[in-house]
């Protein structure tokens, strides 16, 4: 078909000729299985835009359990847990992804089988020699805008070809809801792109930067006064689950946790103030304050938002150590 015939189908208008609008429906997982999906967030369409819509949905089995896949199922009982409501506790999501090339899943922008200058003038960039993909990252912000979704920001990250857009604050549940969107529309638009997105949390060995999904979170009780004690008691329940913690956080992310590259090792738990090679990091405005918010760094760029945000509200607010378990916290 004649690419200019497609691009006009494509983008007939309805409005004339029917009242219907297009639902494209949007779940994780089910390979192989049947499947009953249960709308659950509604989003714009920025495809088709109009009153067509995009629609997140969990799936469940015929017998009515929710599919293994189905991580929202588990997290929603902790969002609606009286303590955890009570508590209001919000996200903010830095999901950083690498943009590679189609035919060679190369990074975009780096020489075939080559590499470009070592890391260091690509963070925050702007030139050809620098930003590889700008046009995708635009686009992606402003369809997320479109759609409803609360995309705060974007930038171009440490290592070339590899960018980072941030979600929130959303509230519970509905973080996880709109990074899987944001993901999904990401995906459409490097499709028709000609370019392919990876979430590897570290996509080129070596002196590279790996790929993150840094987590900002808050409960009520730190966004008060008085709430910065509020953050250390949290920060101790993290460290005394740390093991659990890292292995709901990605897949690969072993790759990626060194102690190099803006990480803390991956056996280690480690906090502090300002502190980019922690695990987990208090910025100086809430020590300042006395009340804000902390950044967990430590979640793989491909993890579960659903699995991440649930973890850390039933660890800060509904967890209660009975005794230490070894797993010390520095600071």
């Amino acid at each position: 078909m004649a690419p200019a015939l497609l691009a006009d189908l494509i983008n007939l208008d309805l409005s004339d000729c029917t009242n219907k609008i297009i639902a494209e429906y949007i779940w994780v997982g089910g390979t192989g299985m049947d499947v009953r999906s249960k709308a659950r967030a509604i989003f714009r369409d920025p495809f088709r835009k109009g009153k067509n819509i995009l629609v997140m949905c969990d799936c469940y089995a015929p017998n009515g359990e929710p599919i293994p896949s189905n991580k929202r199922y588990s997290a929603a009982k902790i969002f609606n847990h009286p303590a955890v409501k009570a508590e209001e506790p919000w996200f903010g999501i830095e999901q950083e992804y690498t943009l590679l090339q189609k035919d060679n899943n190369w990074p975009l922008g780096w020489p075939l089988g080559g590499y470009p200058g070592p890391q260091g003038p690509y963070y925050c960039a702007a030139g050809a020699d620098k930003i590889y993909g700008r046009d995708i990252v635009d686009a992606h912000y402003k369809a997320c805008l479109y759609a409803g979704i609360k995309i705060s920001g974007i930038n171009g990250e440490v290592m070339p070809g590899q960018w980072e857009f941030q979600v929130g604050p959303s509230v519970g549940v509905s973080a996880g809801d709109e990074i899987w969107v944001a993901r999904y529309i990401l995906e459409r638009i490097t499709e028709i792109a000609g370019v392919v997105v990876s979430f590897d949390p570290k996509p080129i060995p070596g002196d590279w930067n790996g790929a993150g999904a840094h987590t900002n979170y808050s409960t009520k009780s730190m966004r008060s006064d008085g709430g910065y004690e509020v953050i250390k008691k949290a920060i101790k329940k993290l460290g005394m689950r740390h093991r659990e913690h890292i292995a709901a956080y990605g897949d690969g992310n072993e790759r990626r946790l060194t102690g190099r590259h803006e990480t803390a090792d991956i056996n280690t738990f480690i906090w502090g103030v300002a502190n980019r090679g922690a695990s987990v990091r208090v910025g100086r405005d809430t020590e300042k304050q006395g009340k804000g918010y902390f950044e967990d760094r430590r979640p793989a760029s491909n993890m579960d938002p659903y699995v991440v945000t649930a973890l850390i509200a039933e660890t800060t607010i509904l967890y209660e150590p009975s005794h230490s378990n070894g797993n010390g916290v520095v600071h």
